[in-house]
């Protein structure tokens, strides 16, 4: 743990940073689902199940204020349809902010989807959604969610999908002073996950399975008695505080959005009719 300090606009933080790897027994707690949600091989992995009465979920003991948050994946293979696996950063209350991954399951052979969001002040309506170009049921994926004072990045193994910047000044709110956790689950979405809930979850499939392993955090740890305590010695030794998207970012993710893009908000046309988001016009 490292001491130093970073100016947002006109404050001065002061950042503890923590880097870790991750003993799911050290540092998540299991939430809820009533054994469902197992913690195993001494820590390194865990399974999250979910069958017609219920899904699971764990939490990070820890809150945190910025940092690099990576977890791989394995999601639910074979008939996932109606399936919610979920990866996210999130506060509490009404106005919570919030980073999200969620996969949609899928039919047997078709492609899952990832859903991303970003809730600020307790808005959403972000969302952008990608097909990955792997069976992401097969073997596990890191998954990584980069959150700093400049810049919210999504990344599928260290490839970038989408980054959502600090618009401040032209008047978008940015997540930067609430703590989050890092939060998974496992639930029932068939309401609306696959083809927005056209096809249902079929039960005779469960309990259904998605599985967890090798999280690493490079990240500012919150505690109430102390408030925001985060970040590192140095930006040199700790980039991902100062990290945004250079032109080679710019191009993958340009690669990705073209060829496996299938929603983006910013080109919902009954969005635009309504007025395009600030952000939108920024991109």
């Amino acid at each position: 743990m490292a001491i130093s300090n970073i100016v947002i606009g006109l404050f001065l933080i002061t950042f503890v940073v923590t880097t870790f790897s991750s003993n799911f027994y050290q540092d998540f707690d299991i939430t809820w689902g009533d054994g469902r949600a197992k913690i195993l091989n001494n820590g390194e992995l865990v399974t999250l199940s979910m069958d017609k009465a219920s899904g699971s979920g764990f939490c990070s003991k820890n809150e945190y204020l910025f940092g690099k948050f990576d977890m791989q994946l394995k999601l639910v293979p074979g008939n996932s349809a109606g399936t919610i696996t979920t990866y996210y950063l999130s506060s509490v209350g009404d106005t919570h902010d919030e980073i999200d991954f969620e996969f949609l399951g899928n039919l047997s052979g078709d492609p899952y989807i990832v859903h991303t969001n970003v809730y600020t002040q307790g808005k959403g309506n972000r969302e952008q959604q990608f097909y990955l170009w792997f069976d992401p049921t097969k073997d596990f994926h890191t998954y990584s969610l980069l959150w700093n004072p400049q810049s919210i990045i999504f990344y599928v193994d260290e490839t970038p999908i989408r980054e959502f910047k600090n618009l401040e000044s032209k008047g978008v709110h940015f997540p930067k002073n609430q703590a989050m956790r890092v939060i998974s689950t496992l639930w029932d979405g068939e309401n609306w996950a696959t083809r927005g809930g056209l096809v249902k979850t079929d039960w005779s499939q469960a309990p259904f399975t998605a599985s967890f392993s090798n999280y690493y955090a490079q990240a500012c740890v919150w505690s109430s008695s102390s408030g925001s305590s985060c970040s590192s010695n140095s930006s040199e030794n700790q980039p991902w505080l100062t990290q945004i998207i250079d032109a080679e970012g710019e191009a993958r993710i340009q690669w990705v959005q073209k060829n496996y893009m299938i929603y983006n908000y910013c080109t919902d046309i009954k969005r635009i009719q309504q007025g395009l988001p600030p952000e939108c016009l920024q991109y």
